[in-house]
């Protein structure tokens, strides 16, 4: 990964192509929703039922901005990531989960990679310990992807989630920052 100055933003080789991974700002949360709502309907990537609306996620971003917390988006938008608090309690203030979301049309490229090697260099200059994830048991492709980036499960939470008319598992993942 080679860093671009203030910017804090980073270019990664993706076959041929380079991805700019950077800072969301404002003007991406269309982006943001479009690929959050393809998985709403189509994965159990999240267990949200209902697409979110853009005013949600624009409520979302100030919140984020305000704790301080990651958004990083591929500049294209087909993916994005975050950190925000795994529980908002101080004793738990160098502990954050992540999300990664990527484009059904860009999954499988080294997008997810480069979103989430991204978001575990945002955890080290925030001063960081662990960063946890959450993925659906059945999502082999998320777990391939933190597992290769040095994460380790660490439990499954049995019939926690429910979606498309059933109950799921849910592994957490830990890796130590």
């Amino acid at each position: 990964m080679k860093m671009i100055g203030e910017a804090e933003a980073a270019w990664f080789a993706l076959g041929m192509e380079e991805l700019f991974i950077r800072p969301a700002a404002r003007d991406d949360l269309a982006g943001i929703v479009s690929v959050y709502n393809e998985a709403v309907q189509d994965t159990a990537g999240t267990y949200d039922a209902e697409p979110h609306s853009l005013e949600e996620r624009v409520a979302w971003f100030v919140r984020c901005e305000a704790k301080g917390y990651p958004i990083l988006v591929e500049d294209a938008v087909r993916g994005w990531g975050s950190m925000s608090p795994f529980v908002e309690r101080s004793g738990f203030r160098h502990t954050a989960i992540c999300a990664v979301y990527v484009a059904e049309a860009a999954r499988g490229h080294g997008l997810g990679t480069a979103l989430l090697e991204a978001l575990l260099a945002e955890a080290v200059k925030r001063g960081l310990h662990t960063v946890l994830a959450a993925i659906d048991v059945g999502n082999a492709a998320s777990l391939r992807l933190h597992e290769k980036l040095g994460f380790s499960r660490v439990g499954t939470f049995r019939e926690i989630g429910w979606k498309a008319d059933r109950w799921h598992d849910v592994v957490y993942l830990q890796r130590m920052v």
